[in-house]
């Protein structure tokens, strides 16, 4: 059985990445990149627990940090489910096509499979757009010495959503399901908005990145 991408060393997905092999492509690296903005706003809420200066927000930090615990586990499946969901289009292919029943028992398990693999995407993509609310509330109220981690943790969540929702988009383009496409085109306009936003809000919060929108 292969190794599974989430069990890898980081040099090991690096170089499997920058291989001629199909997987990890950029949808299990933008799970990667959510597991680790995820990973990055519960560093932030775990160093300022226990901190005299931060008592005030110590129960609110703890809070903050099992969601991010929770966010980034979600996350790190995301990376091997990405790469697995376009098997069942992989094996449509394959299906035979001697006869009309045939071709179109093909022709409907490629959708199939092309709506599986635009589902596993945007899961991903919603999963790590909650990240924000996280970033942004350790970057105000958390450890003042770890804000960079919180700035950080933001750019990495955007990167998460918006590649998520690029493969989202360039599967919608041979659904013929005219309501699906219609409904995750409006949901991947939605999030690719809110991760603009919310990652330009939350670089504002600090002199150290407003100055770079």
């Amino acid at each position: 059985m292969a190794e599974l991408l989430k069990n890898m060393t980081v040099e090991g997905f690096a170089d499997l990445t920058a291989s001629d092999a199909p997987a990890p492509g950029g949808g299990s690296v933008s799970a990667n990149a959510g597991a680790l903005a995820a990973a990055l706003a519960g560093m932030v809420a775990n160093l300022t627990i226990g901190k005299k200066k931060y008592e005030e927000v110590e129960d609110e930090m703890k809070v903050l940090a099992e969601k991010a615990d929770a966010l980034r586990r979600e996350l790190i499946e995301d990376i091997d489910k990405d790469s697995s969901s376009f098997n069942i289009y992989m094996e449509a292919i394959g299906m035979p096509k001697d006869t009309e029943e045939q071709k179109e028992a093909r022709k409907a398990k490629m959708q199939e499979g092309l709506k599986a693999a635009a589902k596993v995407p945007m899961e991903c993509a919603e999963t790590a757009a909650k990240i924000f609310e996280i970033s942004e509330a350790v970057v105000a109220k958390g450890n003042t010495n770890a804000v960079t981690d919180g700035l950080v943790s933001a750019m990495m969540a955007r990167t998460a959503v918006i590649g998520a929702l690029l493969n989202v988009k360039i599967n919608l383009g041979s659904i013929k399901d005219e309501a699906f496409v219609a409904e995750y085109t409006a949901k991947c306009e939605q999030l690719e908005k809110t991760a603009i936003e919310e990652e330009k809000k939350i670089l504002g919060m600090s002199e150290l990145s407003d100055k770079l929108y």
